[in-house]
């Protein structure tokens, strides 16, 4: 891992270390957070954020500082529901809590379902 990677992870695991079924994975070329068997987010090579968001929301999420359209290799969208945030903005703790929040949410929705 890249020592970005490294560092947002270990903000990561800080957020979310009051989840009981959390186990990391290596996909979407970064380290992935899973809660309740479902991904919430993965820290990416550069240091930003993909993020796992509610489908409903994807469109309005995009509207924030550093948000965009996930894509899954070049020209390849990911599809509603899975956003990008930019290193420089998560680089703010704030952000980044907001973001990871945001995935929680939508990561307790479908669970409970």
């Amino acid at each position: 891992m890249t020592p970005e990677q490294i560092a947002l992870v270990e903000k990561i695991r800080d957020l979310i270390a009051d989840e009981p079924d959390v186990r990391e994975v290596s996909m979407f070329g970064g380290r992935s957070m899973m809660v309740n068997e479902r991904m919430i987010v993965s820290a990416l090579k550069d240091g930003g954020l993909l993020v796992r968001v509610d489908a409903e929301q994807h469109d309005k999420l995009l509207e924030r500082p550093g948000a965009m359209q996930a894509e899954m290799g070049k020209g390849r969208d990911m599809g509603p529901g899975w956003i990008e945030v930019s290193a420089d903005v998560i680089a703010d703790d704030q952000q980044l809590s907001d973001w990871v929040e945001i995935a929680m949410v939508h990561n307790r929705q479908v669970t409970s379902k």
